[in-house]
């Protein structure tokens, strides 16, 4: 993992202690154990695990500010990408990762264990989360990566940031369309869009972009509909 912190270094201007490098390294190393029987990426190899988990993780930093104490929720987050590697690169960030599937809830109460990092693990849906009052637009910073279309995916993002936070999708070459098309979400959902931000990763052809979402206005109460209705009948 010393090329993860040269990468860092050279992309986003961060310096990793070797404390961090030790702390990555475990996190590949278990991802690695568990995924030989339980399904968590399809990413397994060593350079796609550094870059395309953990380096891209990382780039969130380049559209948000992650201040000591600032909320974060990371939703689907899988086998903890981006929220996990955030927070070992900035453990004084207070996050919450949001997961549906009970496999990758159970790696991840693991991970944080191994690592002894704090984290809230919720094993719960999206929608589900957004309606519960505590949860409810209370997060400065709301994460997704590889979750769903941005017109589905504001649903589930927006009512979980409070008013002047931030959302943060992360995108590929489809990002610019997927904005056109979220007009009407963005409307409806007390959205607005404040940056769509080109992201280079080393040997990585294809685009990545960070779009960036401020919470404007509250979400309606009527928002985030019943689980599935999002996907099933996108704003």
């Amino acid at each position: 993992m010393g090329l993860l912190a040269e990468d860092v270094a050279a992309l986003l201007g961060l310096r990793l202690t070797p404390a961090q490098v030790a702390a990555f390294e475990r996190y590949a190393a278990e991802l690695a154990s568990w995924n030989a029987h339980t399904n968590l990426t399809a990413i397994t190899d060593a350079e796609g695990v550094r870059v395309r988990h953990f380096l891209d993780s990382l780039t969130v930093v380049k559209a948000a500010a992650l201040g000591d104490g600032t909320r974060v929720i990371d939703v689907g987050t899988g086998a903890g990408f981006p929220g996990l590697p955030l927070k070992i690169a900035f453990p004084a960030i207070e996050l919450t990762l949001l997961e549906a599937t009970g496999k990758k809830v159970r790696f991840l109460e693991h991970i944080c264990a191994v690592l002894g990092i704090e984290a809230v693990v919720l094993h719960a849906r999206a929608e589900e989360a957004g309606r519960q009052p505590e949860l409810r637009e209370s997060y400065d910073l709301v994460l997704a990566r590889a979750v769903a279309r941005l017109p589905t995916l504001l649903e589930y993002l927006l009512p979980l940031a409070r008013v002047g936070g931030r959302c943060i999708a992360m995108k590929g070459h489809t990002a610019h369309s997927e904005v056109e098309d979220s007009a009407r979400a963005l409307s409806v959902l007390g959205g607005r869009l404040a940056s769509i931000t080109a992201v280079e990763l080393p040997a990585i052809a294809e685009a990545r972009y960070l779009v960036a979402i401020d919470k404007a206005a509250p979400t309606p109460a009527a928002y985030p509909r019943k689980p599935g209705t999002p996907s099933q009948r996108p704003l």
